[in-house]
């Protein structure tokens, strides 16, 4: 392993940044700060602090980063007309290098030697993360567990959590992530993987399932102004 002494985590309390804090201290024997990004995910942020700091945090950063997010990022996305792969909404996708630039700079701060994210050995988070990491500070020492740790589902991660006490939102009845923001919400894990099965009525956050929703339908108007919205029915 890698001689780091304090790293920055990309955290949101969720199944995989809290087991991956815990690793980090586990593993590295190092100081970690945990970061974490208000995108709007409204009372998800509530029992953020709290529990970094139970798993172990030495500090825990919760910056507000909504304006930011719509100005630089979705509005433009918007703009463009931007679909990954010309049909998948980027609801998730366009806030990680934000959080990553904010992440660099907290380092900077705290004199960090190196960061971490959540992001899976197979998935596209990783990439967008550390080309920011990199772009932003070459040097950095770049941790992303789910390359390098020998934990192969969340079920290894429930199990894991379960055994150090480690406060998680998730079950093994449950154990479907979400990913929320002032654009959208995006869920992964568990059941979701199996395209057979439906999801259950209590996933639903943001709105209702299509089963439960309105018969009549309702009419929203959205005005542009330089391709950016600027009102809603009026």
């Amino acid at each position: 392993m890698a001689d780091v002494k304090k790293v920055v985590l990309a955290y949101s309390g969720g199944l995989d940044t809290s087991v991956i804090l815990r690793w980090l201290l586990d593993t590295y024997k190092c100081e970690v700060i945990a970061f974490c990004a208000d995108l709007g995910q409204g009372e998800e942020l509530a029992p953020v602090e709290e529990k970094a700091k139970k798993v172990g945090a030495s500090k825990i950063f919760i910056d507000d980063l909504r304006e930011e997010f719509v100005r630089d990022f979705v509005f433009p996305m918007l703009r463009a007309n931007a679909f990954y792969e010309g049909g998948y909404l980027l609801g998730t996708s366009i806030a990680r290098p934000l959080i990553a630039k904010r992440q660099i700079e907290i380092a900077r701060q705290e004199n960090a030697d190196a960061v971490s994210h959540g992001a899976t050995g197979k998935g596209n988070d990783q990439v967008r993360f550390e080309l920011t990491y990199y772009a932003l500070q070459p040097n950095i020492q770049v941790i992303a567990p789910w390359r390098i740790w020998d934990m192969k589902s969340r079920t290894d991660l429930i199990a894991y959590s379960e055994a150090r006490n480690i406060p998680i939102p998730v079950t093994k009845e449950k154990p479907y992530s979400t990913d929320r923001n002032l654009l959208h919400i995006s869920y992964e894990g568990g059941i979701l993987e199996d395209p057979w099965l439906e999801p259950y009525d209590d996933m639903f956050v943001l709105s209702v399932s299509p089963e439960q929703a309105p018969n009549t339908p309702e009419y929203v108007e959205i005005d542009f102004a330089a391709g950016n919205p600027v009102s809603v029915n009026g």
